[in-house]
């Protein structure tokens, strides 16, 4: 799953959170060494095999638990970096980033409620079709009917004709992850615009972590106080959160928003390999297949996008 890690996609139609110029928190100095592409990569396989680390903490906590605890450590980290404004801002401001962090908070809550369900790799895949989606119909270009078939295609294998190999609910949860993942890019870009730096992220998730705190307590109860589960919890939050949120804004400051958006594609191919190699999901041919039918669609919807948009500069130059 694509972490709550950006401030503001730069290209509400892109298919992936995609971060602005707001300024990255602390990091060492060795993350530069990575180069901007190794830092997204290094980004993508943190928020994954936190998710897979996710999955293995749910016999412990559930998966609203997970999600509290994730939620809770990550807004903690990003309001002591982020030390946000409170004063100063409109009513409009202030109902963006309600609005932000209720679709954060939903988004996640669907996403491991599904890999509480169906392996990680195909929950990803499933729920990349949102932002997939988001991009073939802002673009309205008859060219992405084609990206838009490739990742049906995928879907249909990924379902083996029919969904029989996969817990519907958990496909039901994942499309619902994928269809906040959409929302979250909108409102994440609007955010964005009305507060600077990462102060609407470090808002929205404290916004996210306090929504879901009652469901957390209601299904988990003291076992969320327990020392190592909130050890587990708060790795996870570094892995899904602060650690690829940082790297990815680092990247971006040297990474067109375009190429970003091409390798956030890759998700579901690190998510099944983290499911992998942490969780022991392996994945048939026809899953593979389907994975890799749905990431091509992905990459061919951001490259169709990137196309247009250098037509549209060649139009004005």
């Amino acid at each position: 799953m694509s972490t709550p890690s950006a401030a503001a996609p730069s290209d509400p139609t892109s298919v992936g959170p995609v971060t602005d110029h707001a300024p990255a928190p602390v990091a060492p100095r060795r993350w530069g060494s990575l180069g901007p592409v190794g830092l997204v990569l290094a980004g993508g396989v943190s928020v994954q095999f936190g998710g897979a680390l996710a999955v293995t903490l749910m016999p412990r906590a559930g998966a609203l638990g997970v999600v509290t605890l994730r939620l809770l450590a990550a807004a903690i980290v990003l309001l002591l970096i982020c030390r946000p404004r409170l004063r100063g801002h409109s009513r409009t401001d202030w109902g963006t980033v309600v609005v932000f962090g209720v679709t954060m908070a939903a988004m996640n809550g669907l996403f491991y409620q599904a890999v509480d369900r169906i392996p990680l790799g195909p929950a990803v895949t499933l729920e990349v079709l949102g932002p997939l989606t988001l991009s073939v119909l802002a673009s309205r270009r008859a060219v992405n009917l084609i990206w838009a078939g490739l990742a049906l295609a995928g879907v249909f294998l990924l379902g083996g004709g029919g969904f029989s190999s996969l817990d519907p609910i958990g496909v039901a949860f994942a499309l619902g992850a994928g269809a906040m993942w959409a929302t979250y890019i909108v409102f994440s870009a609007r955010t964005g615009r009305r507060f600077p730096q990462a102060d609407g992220l470090a808002l929205a998730m404290a916004v996210a972590a306090l929504l879901f705190l009652p469901l957390g307590v209601a299904e988990a109860g003291t076992k969320l106080l327990e020392p190592t589960t909130l050890a587990l919890g708060s790795a996870v939050a570094i892995l899904s959160s602060v650690l690829p949120y940082t790297l990815e804004l680092l990247a971006l400051r040297r990474l067109p928003a375009s190429t970003f958006a091409i390798l956030m594609s890759l998700e579901p191919a690190l998510a099944a390999t983290a499911g992998f190699l942490i969780l022991h999901q392996s994945l048939s041919a026809m899953e593979a297949a389907a994975i890799a039918l749905v990431i091509a669609a992905s990459m061919g919807a951001v490259r169709t996008q990137v196309g247009r948009g250098k037509a549209k500069g060649l139009e004005v130059h």
